[in-house]
């Protein structure tokens, strides 16, 4: 928790030491009011007094009620703001770190974790500070002034004070012993229960098609249920908590009157009403001790799962990306060239390897095509290039120069990326395609769109490029996004084109006119191509063929027709001999 605090500035904290001033302030005007309360009771019992006097002490506590009303606004004002802006800030915080993760740290802590450590996660922290910096600071305060005012009033009326407290205590450490490893289980039940319904939202045509809306659902009650029964034992224990106070300033305002009584009983009648004066003024005091502690008890409530919120932002924030950019600005004679060098390749924490020994040249300008069964590495293998992952042996050129001394936005630069899933985002066509830090003149849009093939159906939307696309474009067809992914890579004008089995949503026509329009274009950029089908790739200038990892065959269609029978067999599986002759 106190390394969050970090994130507060100069500013923030000139709030919190002002926000101690006033609650220093309004702890002096509580405490004073008793003082008013028992002069007035003098002045009431003593025959002949002024009731001048009376009405002035009297407006003396309604000054002081005033000035704690303000008192409390202006530290409410100050503590929401202070916790307002830190929630933002580790907000901001979060998602930039996310941001520089690979996707093995994303993997670790998976998607619906860091939504929920971005969001619920900061929520609890916030809720915490806010009402913290009110009561942390005040109670202490207000406890330990209110017993300096009441020692040595009567020894009988402090150990009744003590004996109250020190069962209050006690009651809270028991209930927090309790509950604590409950709020600890609390966030990882709220994880499970946001990876259950994003999986539900993403996959509802799925289970639809499948009827398995009752399977999901169950799927689903057994989340809800989970986080349910824990919610219900922590709110059922801790309710507990409210009876108890209760029980305690009843008990102890009951046992300083009875003391009083008995006192009172036994003194002189000079003293008697000095005494009662005492007795009225402890009483109230009293009550402040033990308002304070039961303020204590309201942060005891929600400061565990806060400190585990905290524990669990803190592992986000300290988490080290395990790929780093380098100084290289990317500046370089080459162009456009890709070379592996003895490339290997295994995912964090595994023991197998995907990729074996793995080399290759793809010259500017050339198309580098890879094929090979389900799980043969093809897609780990280009995913290597823009350093999704980092090869665990070997090296990766681009133009000459190791990926891994680029500064990681340079390399980008230099890449055009279509993932195997199109990914567009809420907006419209001309600013998905206009996507990134750079801003893409609208002759490169119109271009790109030509040259994915997405003109035809661009130009049939009553508001063409301007055209709304939802979330994950769910309002348009899979071919259709993506080509738009495509002329999004293609608007950048990158050196080199990355296609993770892009064209799988395309049909043959569309396929081989894109393949036509990306062969026609000037400053032709190098293409590295995964495919399944044969037609996609037949005409590239290089094909890689991988099985399990290793690369077994590269060459041209024809070539590897020829001498490698793991192309054949895939070829022969999906063309006929006259069709491949």
């Amino acid at each position: 928790m106190f390394k969050l605090l970090k994130n507060l500035g100069a500013k923030e904290w000139g709030m919190v030491l002002a926000s101690v001033a006033f609650i220093v302030l309004h702890v002096w005007l509580d405490l004073r009011l008793p003082d008013y309360m028992s002069t007035i009771t003098l002045l009431v019992q003593t025959p002949g007094s002024s009731t001048a006097k009376i009405w002035e002490n009297g407006g003396y506590m309604l000054a002081c009620a005033l000035g704690r009303a303000l008192c409390s606004v202006v530290v409410g004002y100050f503590c929401a703001k202070i916790a307002a802006i830190f929630s933002l800030r580790v907000r901001e915080k979060l998602f930039l770190k996310v941001q520089s993760f690979s996707l093995a740290e994303i993997k670790k802590f998976s998607t619906a974790s860091l939504i929920t450590r971005s969001t619920n996660d900061v929520t609890q922290v916030q809720m915490v500070i806010a009402m913290g910096l009110q009561v942390i600071i005040k109670s202490p305060i207000l406890a330990t002034w209110a017993i300096i005012k009441i020692l040595g009033k009567s020894w009988q009326w402090s150990i009744a004070t003590a004996v109250a407290v020190v069962f209050m205590l006690v009651v809270i450490a028991v209930l927090m012993a309790i509950v604590v490893p409950k709020f600890k289980k609390m966030q990882t039940l709220t994880d499970n229960l946001n990876r259950v319904t994003r999986e539900n939202l993403m996959g509802i045509r799925v289970v639809r098609a499948y009827n398995a809306e009752e399977f999901s659902e169950n799927k689903f009650e057994e989340a809800n249920s989970a986080i349910t029964k824990n919610s219900l034992f922590v709110q059922r224990t801790m309710s507990f908590m409210g009876p108890m106070m209760s029980i305690v300033m009843s008990g102890l305002s009951l046992a300083i009157y009875w003391i009083g009584a008995a006192v009172i009983n036994q003194a002189q009648i000079a003293d008697k009403m000095t005494i009662f004066s005492d007795m009225v003024v402890f009483s109230s005091y009293a009550v402040q001790v033990v308002m304070a502690f039961m303020m204590l008890t309201m942060i005891f409530a929600i400061l565990p799962r806060a400190l585990v919120s905290a524990r669990r932002i803190n592992e986000v924030l300290e988490t080290n990306p395990s790929i780093e950019g380098g100084e290289f600005d990317g500046n370089t004679a080459m162009r456009g060239q890709v070379e592996f060098k003895n490339v290997s390749f295994r995912y964090p924490d595994a023991e197998e390897y995907v990729l074996h020994n793995v080399s290759f040249v793809a010259n500017q300008g050339e198309t580098v095509a890879f094929i090979g069964s389900t799980g043969s590495g093809k897609s780990t293998l280009i995913n290597l290039v823009p350093r999704f992952y980092d090869a665990t042996e070997g090296e990766i050129l681009v133009d000459g120069v190791n990926v891994k001394e680029y500064d990681i936005a340079a390399l980008n630069d230099k890449l055009g990326y279509v993932s195997q899933k199109a990914v567009l985002f809420s907006g419209t066509i001309e600013s998905n395609i206009n996507f990134g830090d750079k801003e893409v003149e609208i002759e490169q849009i119109d271009k790109a769109i030509k040259i994915s093939q997405a003109a035809e159906f661009v130009k049939k939307l009553e508001k063409g490029t301007s055209h709304q696309i939802v979330q994950g474009g769910k309002n348009i067809s899979g071919g259709q996004k993506q080509r738009l992914s495509i002329a999004r890579a293609l608007a950048k004008e990158p050196e080199i084109m990355i296609f993770d089995d892009s064209f799988s949503a395309l049909d043959y026509k569309t396929d081989r006119k894109l393949r036509t329009a990306l062969d026609k274009m000037e400053n032709k950029p190098t293409s590295l191509i995964v495919a399944q089908r044969i037609g996609t790739i037949k005409d590239a200038d290089k094909i890689v063929v991988l099985d399990s990892g290793e690369m077994v065959g590269i060459g041209t269609h024809e070539e590897l027709m020829k001498n490698c029978k793991v192309y054949q067999e895939i070829a022969l599986s999906q063309l006929s001999k006259e069709e491949l002759a």
